[in-house]
């Protein structure tokens, strides 16, 4: 698993009008060549009347699966400057679709690819774009008393709180990065007088804004 990485914040869409033609941009986050291609064939769907349907995706941790589709357009023209924003963006698991309805007006071999990489860009910036760091949740066993105290510690530090689960005692579940949670248990140790008991959880992915 890598220790981060970028993607799509989730799905979206954005529209630019070039030379009378109008470039609609659709975005995802598909983390397998299927949902990708899932998502290529419901656009294509809701947009059958559409003059093309270009696209885009890149999946993968070590961006293994690459694939561009110009769907009509000239070859290298719509698919090839998709991917390339992808890329240059330095996104992982995105597909991209821009669905194109000609205005009357050929835009020629560099402005098809100006266009397609512009509405890319949009729609990519449109939609939203995530760090997603790999954190150890960190699970912290107190007794109530202790439960203000840490809450108002928690949220002034670096360490952000999954949940609190309230139970016989309370549990606080908190993300911490692999490289900080020995500082981690030795200042929730520090806090609590050596009161709570920490164990070690799951590796998961916590997202950010970008």
């Amino acid at each position: 698993m890598l220790p981060s990485y970028l993607t799509v914040k989730g799905d979206g869409g954005h529209e630019v009008i070039i030379q009378k033609s109008r470039f609609i941009a659709h975005v995802a986050r598909t983390e397998t060549e299927e949902e990708a291609q899932g998502f290529i064939a419901s656009i294509k769907k809701k947009h059958r009347d559409a003059t093309h349907n270009c696209s885009a995706y890149m999946i993968g941790e070590h961006d293994q699966i690459q694939k561009a589709n110009d769907d009509g357009e000239p070859s290298g023209t719509a698919g090839v400057p998709i991917l390339e924003v992808i890329k240059k963006k330095g996104l992982k698991d995105t597909a991209v679709v821009i669905t194109r309805y000609f205005g009357g007006t050929k835009l020629g071999a560099g402005g098809l690819i100006r266009a397609y990489g512009k509405a890319a860009s949009e729609g990519i910036n449109a939609a939203g774009i995530v760090e997603r760091k790999l954190m150890r949740v960190m699970h912290t066993k107190i007794d109530y008393t202790w439960l203000g105290k840490l809450e108002n510690e928690l949220r002034s530090s670096v360490y952000a709180m999954k949940e609190i689960e309230y139970l016989d005692n309370v549990i606080i579940q908190t993300y911490a990065a692999e490289s900080q949670k020995q500082k981690f248990i030795d200042w929730m140790t520090e806090m609590t007088n050596g009161q709570a008991v920490i164990i070690e959880g799951d590796m998961v992915y916590l997202e950010n804004d970008y």
